[in-house]
């Protein structure tokens, strides 16, 4: 696992992703391998590249990782944040100015995960300040009073928006598993992160953007309280309204109401992604009984993912039951995912059987979807094991964060 993720994953980044002339990380290296230095750059892809070479430091202690995950952090603070409205943008365009600029929850939630890995990494109180800004900006811009959870996007302003989809290839509902998880992976980080500093008497916040503090000082209690409050509440959201009481799959779209929407959808990655997150939130809260209530579930959803499993030992992406649609790709991140969420099955309940389906899903992507000669991994593969190269190598939403993530958290695990 560190060899993949040094020499093929954070070599590939270091080395040929780095804009020297115009700042950052460029945008885009397209399938064949070529570098496209005009292409717009995503809040995601640098909000992901930071906490990748962040937690690469955190763990690993090299330079070269502090080094680009500064790098990240300088870049997503000068040229992302919007300093009239606040949040983040969600794309810029080559030269660092902003492109699209509407407030996607989804982004805001990727910057605070970012940026609390690189406090946790350095204890950097600039990054502190601006991640924690970022929660209060979700608290106060996404989330739903009048029925609980948070909605999918802003305008730059906060004004409504008639397009809430993240990608084109979502449902324009106005809830989301998707941002949801993606919501409680960065508070979990966040108040882990909070709680790590506290134990170590290390950090000195002080609420005023960019201020460069001395140490010795402790988080407020309120700002905590508030973060493992929000963070629980999350965790709530999941086995009440996203869970499936039925299947024990995740539910993908919602109503305000938390109606479900857009047919009958099964996301096989989503779920074993969320088996595990779902977990590591209640373990970060140290709770003993929301513990025992949700290992339960964890267990059932990563059951429920096992639909999606393949012979050989990989997993499929998601299906249609309405329409009998199957995606029988098998993309790079299903797969890292997979990885870590049978793992943790393993890890905390003693599964051999989950063990077992982490080593196969993990001699397929050897197999199949790490690139030894160019570096980083392929997009998918298709059921024949041919590589899809119409899909970008690095981009938009190909970035080193699924991938690196698994390594790092199988690393960690082990030890």
């Amino acid at each position: 696992m560190q060899d993949v993720l040094e020499q093929n994953i954070l070599r590939f980044w270091l080395h040929r992703m780095v804009d020297e002339e115009n700042g950052g990380f460029y945008g885009r290296i397209d399938g064949q391998g070529n570098v496209h230095s005009d292409a717009e750059k995503g809040a995601i892809l640098n909000a992901r590249i930071l906490w990748a070479f962040s937690a690469a430091y955190r763990v690993l202690g090299k330079p070269e990782y502090l080094e680009a995950a500064t790098r990240a952090k300088r870049y997503l603070i000068d040229h992302f944040f919007d300093g009239e409205y606040g949040g983040v943008y969600w794309s810029l365009d080559s030269k660092g100015m902003p492109l699209d600029t509407k407030k996607q929850f989804y982004a805001i939630g990727f910057a605070i995960y970012g940026l609390s890995e690189y406090v946790r990494a350095t204890k950097d109180a600039e990054a502190l300040d601006y991640a924690l800004d970022l929660f209060d900006t979700i608290e106060e811009h996404a989330f739903d009073h009048n029925y609980n959870g948070y909605i999918e996007a802003c305008t730059r302003e906060w004004g409504e928006i008639a397009d809430m989809r993240l990608s084109e290839l979502d449902a324009n509902y106005p809830k989301s598993q998707n941002t949801h998880l993606h919501i409680i992976e960065p508070y979990t980080n966040l108040f882990r992160c909070l709680k790590e500093m506290r134990q170590s008497s290390l950090c000195n916040y002080v609420p005023s953007i960019g201020a460069v503090l001395p140490v010795d000082i402790t988080v407020p209690q309120e700002e905590f309280d508030r973060i493992g409050a929000a963070l629980r509440n999350l965790v709530n959201i999941f086995t009440d309204r996203i869970l499936n009481p039925e299947t024990h799959h995740l539910d993908l779209f919602f109503e305000n109401d938390w109606t479900r929407g857009a047919g009958a959808l099964e996301s096989y990655g989503h779920d074993i992604e969320c088996s595990w997150l779902l977990h590591e939130a209640a373990l970060v809260l140290d709770d003993g009984d929301l513990l025992r209530r949700v290992e339960p579930i964890v267990q059932m959803v990563a059951k429920a993912s096992e639909k999606g499993l393949n012979s050989d030992g990989s997993m499929l992406h998601e299906a249609n039951l309405d329409t009998g649609y199957v995606d029988t790709d098998r993309h790079w991140w299903v797969q890292a995912e997979t990885v870590v969420g049978f793992y943790n099955i393993y890890q905390y309940f003693g599964d051999e059987d989950a063990l077992k389906k982490a080593f196969d899903c993990w001699n397929y992507i050897k197999s199949h979807l790490i690139d030894y000669d160019g570096g980083e991994w392929w997009w998918s593969c298709d059921e024949e094991g041919n590589v899809n190269r119409k899909d970008d190598k690095a981009g938009f939403w190909k970035c080193p964060y699924h991938n690196s993530r698994m390594c790092l958290e199988i690393m960690e695990r082990y030890q």
